[in-house]
């Protein structure tokens, strides 16, 4: 039996091509996993409609859009998003798009996070792109900035959490991606994280797509990181 304090703790990234696939997914987990994310690559196959479904189910939804554009734009998104009932919303943590999703959530329960660095993104990557701060210092400036806007969270590397939960307090969410189990292959992520050292680095929410997507046995895999969750 699964703690279930963990449970809705552990977010599952709904990664596939089509609306079956992710079907299918939510059926193999059944009550194994609470709490789903949809991107890109699904809300482009109708995943925001299956996000509304999933939430009349009584699941809970984290939706990863990552917005970021002028003000006006970003707050008339949120407003909508707030409106189909999910409980997470990503964006690119710019004080001005913070501030204006903040103002547009205001009185709904919509949870807002601020992304900070890609998990995909090392120094390099950083300087190839023109800023001038490594991702640590990126992200701790991010998550000072995200705290002062209101924002409702952070998304960031598992191995940052501690310092940023320094920063934002008890309060804020913390969801960090890139996690992948003991063994586990890091893919295309670059600075990646065991279940039990997020938790024990402060995350709030672990986000894990690929170790439970492509598992043979996708509830097994998924029960398996919420053990790891509860022994740390």
């Amino acid at each position: 039996m699964t703690d279930d304090t963990m449970r809705d703790r552990l977010i599952v990234g709904l990664d596939v091509p089509t609306l079956a696939d992710a079907e299918k997914l939510v059926r193999q987990l059944d009550d194994a996993v609470s709490f789903y994310k949809i991107g890109y690559q699904l809300v482009f196959a109708g995943g925001l409609d299956f996000a509304r479904d999933l939430v009349a189910g009584g699941k809970q939804v984290f939706l990863d859009m990552k917005l970021l554009d002028i003000d006006n734009t970003v707050a008339k998104g949120v407003e909508n998003v707030a409106r189909m009932g999910v409980s997470m919303l990503t964006l690119h943590a710019y004080p001005k798009a913070m501030r204006a999703a903040v103002a547009a959530a205001s009185g709904s329960d919509l949870c807002l996070l601020a992304v900070t660095v890609l998990t995909s993104m090392d120094e390099q990557d950083l300087i190839d792109a023109g800023y001038e701060y490594d991702p640590h210092t990126l992200v701790l400036r991010r998550a000072e900035q995200a705290l002062a806007e209101g924002m409702g969270g952070i998304v960031c590397a598992a191995s940052e959490a501690s310092a940023v939960r320094r920063i934002v307090g008890s309060d804020m969410a913390v969801v960090t991606p890139g996690i992948r189990p003991v063994g586990g292959e890091a893919g295309d992520q670059k600075r990646v994280v065991t279940p039990g050292d997020a938790i024990r680095n402060g995350a709030s929410h672990l986000v894990v797509g690929r170790p439970v997507v492509q598992a043979a046995d996708p509830r097994r895999a998924a029960l398996s990181i919420l053990e790891e969750m509860n022994r740390a």
